[in-house]
């Protein structure tokens, strides 16, 4: 899973869930060294929330492998409501009691017109599954946003997700790694990844195969 680039609005703190904004030159420029870092890869499908600014960075991630990127509505950013476009300060000195009820749970709270954290799950986590059944012992690409990709994380991991905002991170063009043993069990092997913004890169880490739960091991003898 990877986030998608910088944005004009992302460099200047501004909450840009449902509005549709174009990569900056240094998210494109994010975005070029990651798809030379996995153009090694075997990659079988690119998806991407059907936002413009992931639209870009899947398609310069889906250029090496020659794909065609396939846009699936449930990985869209979680809407901020009228929100939209304010930087955290406009929004704390405009809507002080929302910001207060969203700081304390943004799980299960929305601004007036937005979505919950508990919404997007309930539309992202669907779809991610079903591609992974899709592509049973396969690699995918999806590209998504920084919230949708942590509520998704604390999801699959078992993370408290009302604490997704205070416990994970997603920098812009962030690589993570999710292993599938099936549709119900995942694990984390990387996250949050930005190795390649410097030009030297690195290589994927291989995916462990020891010293791990009882449980993993036992599927990997």
């Amino acid at each position: 899973m990877v986030r998608h680039g910088a944005t004009v609005m992302s460099a200047e703190d501004r909450f840009a869930g449902a509005t549709d904004v174009a990569l900056s030159d240094e998210g494109r420029e994010q975005t070029r060294r990651l798809a030379e870092r996995l153009s090694h890869e075997r990659i079988a499908a690119v998806y991407a929330s059907p936002l413009g600014r992931t639209v870009e960075t899947a398609r310069i991630l889906a250029a090496p492998h020659n794909l065609k990127v396939q846009t699936r509505d449930g990985f869209r950013e979680i809407s901020h409501g009228r929100w939209e476009q304010m930087t955290r300060r406009e929004v704390e000195k405009e809507f002080p009691e929302e910001a207060a009820e969203w700081e304390k749970d943004p799980y299960t709270f929305a601004p007036v017109g937005g979505e919950s954290g508990l919404a997007v799950t309930a539309r992202a986590l669907p779809a991610l599954i079903e591609l992974v059944r899709e592509h049973r012992g396969k690699n995918i690409l999806v590209v998504s946003h920084k919230a949708t990709i942590r509520l998704l994380l604390s999801s699959l991991l078992g993370f408290d997700p009302r604490r997704y905002r205070d416990n994970l991170d997603q920098k812009p063009a962030a690589l993570n790694i999710v292993d599938f043993r099936d549709a119900t069990r995942a694990r984390l092997t990387l996250f949050n990844d930005t190795s390649h913004y410097d030009k030297a890169g690195k290589a994927i880490p291989e995916i462990p195969e020891a010293r791990l739960s009882k449980w993993w091991n036992s599927l990997t003898k």
